[in-house]
């Protein structure tokens, strides 16, 4: 039996959604080994958005089961309206199904995505609507120049190809240190990625004077929530690894896949040596640290942590 009204009875108007939705997915599970630095790592990606961003958004972020530490800031962080949904999953639905979710769920028409491990800087977003818009049938926007494989971005030299109106030149464009420090950051040698940056080139289109390179990646992209959304669901089995699946999907789709010309964001991987500047870490600092880290030793044992992880979680 109900005695009373409802007070919510007598609210006349209710916060409307803004048009923007940034979600970001974290996967901590614990903070050791691999993810020691993730937490900060994870800090400093939500710092930057939050210091960087300049247009209205709201930002979502889906957690797939992290360690209680991460579970404790992202709470902390909710519940002082700096993360306007937090979605807490008990099992690690992979980062497939926490797309599932997050394009149908999100409020906003454009859907901004991050992984969390990744650093912003001022006009990554604005720079992104701009290119979404000057740009007809773009699938997706990364806020960083890169080189991807041509097998996901046909699409998007067929239409530039045949449109009257936009210039395409081909050259290499992109600066050798922006290139490395992004191919870097995912793990890839020196020497390699000298030798992949001087057997490639660029792709530049203008259309209304509006600059962008083909490219695009999964791990950031700005987006329109009803193309994302005519993609799902993904049936992904496994957490990582079948993610190629959004670029292929879309270039089959024929939608365009394109970055912008300045680095506006930067993925920082696992580790905070570019990052620190001085913030405060829980990361020790030690003379056995300063060991463990000396390649000939870190990769091994890295090896060894990673076939332990397997064997546990797999």
């Amino acid at each position: 039996m109900r005695v009373g009204q409802n007070p919510a009875k007598s609210i006349n108007q209710v916060p409307q959604p803004q048009n923007i939705t940034v979600a970001v997915i974290t996967y901590i599970p614990f903070l050791s080994g691999f993810y020691t630095q993730s937490l900060d790592v994870l800090r400093i990606c939500l710092e930057s958005l939050w210091d960087s961003t300049n247009m209205p958004y709201d930002l979502l972020v889906f957690d797939n089961a992290s360690c209680p530490e991460v579970r404790t800031y992202l709470q902390e962080a909710h519940q002082q309206d700096h993360i306007q949904y937090l979605v807490l999953s008990d099992k690690n639905v992979g980062k497939g199904g926490a797309w599932n979710f997050i394009f149908q769920a999100a409020p906003g028409e454009h859907i901004a995505y991050s992984d969390s491990d990744v650093h912003f800087s001022s006009g990554w977003l604005s720079r992104s609507l701009e290119i979404l818009d000057a740009f007809p049938k773009a699938g997706m926007v990364t806020a960083r120049p890169m080189r991807t494989p041509e097998a996901f971005y046909t699409s998007t030299l067929e239409w530039a190809q045949q449109a009257p109106d936009v210039a395409m030149e081909n050259g290499k464009f992109i600066p050798w240190e922006v290139y490395r420090q992004h191919v870097l950051s995912l793990g890839t040698s020196e020497t390699q990625a000298r030798e992949w940056y001087e057997s490639r080139s660029d792709w530049l289109l203008t259309r209304n004077k509006v600059h962008a390179y083909i490219g695009a990646a999964h791990f950031q992209f700005t987006a329109r929530k009803s193309i994302l959304q005519e993609f799902i669901p993904f049936n992904m089995d496994r957490p990582m690894g079948q993610v190629r699946s959004l670029d292929e999907q879309l270039n089959t789709a024929g939608y365009l896949r394109l970055t912008t010309t300045e680095p506006l964001v930067k993925h920082m991987g696992n580790r905070l040596d570019d990052f620190m500047d001085n913030r405060p870490s829980q990361i020790p600092n030690d003379h056995s640290k300063r060991v463990v880290d000396q390649p000939f030793i870190r990769k091994p044992l890295l090896w060894i942590y990673d076939a332990i992880f397997k064997l546990y979680h797999q």
